[in-house]
């Protein structure tokens, strides 16, 4: 029997009025390897949004999917049944082209933050809908949340108006209409051992941002010992998954492999985060986070039918910072009130002379989290003071005595546990032994 077969046999079978399929029919056809048709895949996400088809049922399908995958189409199918599940935004009455980018995260990743009042200043809106940080991947809207007064609820109603305002840009929190399967199907995902599947990956990130209804995205896919994907291969693959979805769609979508064994810049944390992008939007900052923060800006003004527009010029002469404070104080923040403080810190020294060869991200990343820069559950708080400032990167020379990096904290007794993870984490070497420089973009994909 066919697996086409299969599915129209338990169509006929005596069921509730409603109900098309069988839950167990489509676990069996993908367990099996076999493609599921278009019908039984919506109705099997939009049953599972419902509550008819159980939690157990939808984790079987899921490792059915880890395990067998999915075929291009039927990523595609499965990420219109996400986006069909709840409401589907659209920008068209704003009258200007909008651009949105995602990250898939990473340890010290603040590139939205100057990112978007830098793409804004060209006249573009960009419709930032951000999430909170779990483990020791920090969120876009801790880090803001550490502004006084910043707020990152938004209406509808407030959110349009700010973008077709001369602000341009926001950044707030995603509305629970958008995707809901996928809220529910993420969930899961984080209990059952599937998060790393990539048809579940793109289809949950890319139902959210085609719902949102931006004209054009830009993908920032990392790879490396601080990413969701470590191997270069496997962010190669998610990334041309989500840039053929995005297409699919009709969003203009292009994604860059970034590089992310090293933390980026020289902040790990929320408060210290937000003080290196306003250095960044002052024109200065760390190098790598200045280069992607520009290559990302490029990149969404070529999709906005800006190729040529001078980016760099617009962080070096203040219209990206004005840009800053204009978005800052629409959402109730004060750009320009002090930033939390730790009250206690712990240096890092040098044990000797040398040259640093190797600066690994994820237990830097570990390491912030443990300190309170991030959470273990959902509703955990965060310290927004908490976090790591580096003194220096890969390549560089010390000497002994020299500080390496900076441990910040409210509770001295969490530098413990941060400094365990710290263990064997960076290593001093000889001249000789220094790495060479690396690019931080690696490839640029397109559909």
């Amino acid at each position: 029997m066919t697996l086409r077969q299969a599915l129209r046999q338990a169509q006929d079978r005596p069921q509730g009025p409603r109900e098309a399929f069988d839950a167990i029919d489509v676990i069996r056809a993908k367990r099996d390897g076999g493609v599921v048709p278009d019908a039984a895949l919506r109705w099997m996400i939009d049953a599972y949004t419902r509550g008819y088809v159980s939690d157990a049922q939808m984790a079987s399908f899921a490792m059915a999917i880890f395990q067998r995958g999915m075929q291009r189409d039927e990523i595609r199918v499965l990420t219109d049944a996400m986006i069909a599940s709840g409401e589907r935004m659209s920008f068209a009455s704003l009258g200007k082209r909008t651009v949105d980018k995602h990250s898939t995260g990473g340890v010290g990743d603040k590139i939205t933050l100057p990112l978007a009042p830098l793409v804004a200043v060209f006249g573009v809106a960009v419709p930032q809908l951000s999430g909170r940080g779990l483990g020791h991947t920090g969120g876009t809207l801790d880090k803001l949340e550490s502004i006084p007064g910043w707020r990152a609820a938004l209406s509808n109603e407030e959110m349009f108006a700010q973008m077709q305002s001369d602000v341009g840009a926001v950044i707030c929190a995603a509305g629970s209409g958008l995707a809901p399967a996928d809220k529910k199907l993420y969930a899961l995902r984080d209990v059952t051992g599937t998060v790393e599947a990539i048809p579940l990956i793109a289809s949950s990130i890319m139902s959210k941002k085609i719902a949102e209804g931006t004209d054009a995205l830009v993908l920032d896919v990392k790879f490396g010992g601080g990413a969701f994907m470590q191997d270069i291969d496997r962010a190669r693959e998610l990334a041309r998954t989500m840039v053929e979805l995005g297409t699919d769609s009709g969003v203009a979508t292009t994604a860059l492999l970034t590089d992310m064994n090293v933390p980026l810049g020289l902040a790990i944390g929320n408060a210290n985060e937000v003080r290196e992008s306003v250095e960044i939007l002052a024109g200065g900052g760390p190098a790598d986070v200045r280069e992607l923060t520009l290559a990302l800006a490029r990149e969404m003004l070529s999709l906005a039918g800006q190729p040529d527009a001078d980016v760099e010029a617009a962080l070096d002469d203040g219209r990206a910072m004005d840009s800053w404070k204009a978005m800052i104080r629409a959402q109730d923040g004060d750009p320009d009130a002090p930033l939390p403080t730790a009250r206690e810190t712990h240096v890092v020294t040098a044990e000797r002379d040398g040259v640093v060869t190797r600066m690994d991200a994820l237990p830097f990343g570990i390491a912030a989290w443990r300190l309170g820069a991030g959470r273990a559950r959902a509703e955990d708080p965060v310290i927004f003071a908490a976090g790591i400032d580096l003194a220096v990167k890969p390549g560089e020379t010390v000497t002994a005595g020299q500080p390496l990096f900076t441990l910040s904290a409210d509770d001295e007794g969490r530098f413990a546990r941060a400094l365990e993870a710290l263990d064997g984490a960076y290593e001093i070497g000889d001249a000789a032994s220094a790495p060479a420089p690396q690019p931080i973009v690696r490839e640029r994909i397109t559909a």
